[in-house]
């Protein structure tokens, strides 16, 4: 499966979330690099998936961000499929 497919898996997923909004990010010379590919803010957390085929690997600025984002408090994670988000929602759901 192509990272492009789970991504839109993963938007079909949130959006059938209450109190979820949610976006994929967009690379390129206008964004910022480094930035996970969807960001969401669910129940008034911030959250940030990086998604990932496989055997898809993070790059070391990719890392750098998702730890930047557990620093100040947020959730970033990389993920691989919609199991791997459902996952987190509900744990946050959870706490």
């Amino acid at each position: 499966m192509k990272e492009a497919d789970i991504v839109r898996a993963i938007m079909r997923y949130l959006k059938t979330l209450p109190e979820c909004f949610c976006w994929k990010e967009h690379g390129g010379m206008y964004g910022t690099a480094g930035i996970p590919d969807i960001i969401c803010c669910y129940r008034g957390k911030f959250i940030a998936f990086e998604v990932k085929t496989a055997y898809g690997k993070t790059t070391a600025l990719q890392d750098a961000t998702i730890n930047k984002i557990h620093k100040t408090g947020g959730t970033a994670a990389v993920v691989r499929s919609v199991l791997d988000v459902r996952a987190i929602m509900e744990a946050i759901t959870d706490e």
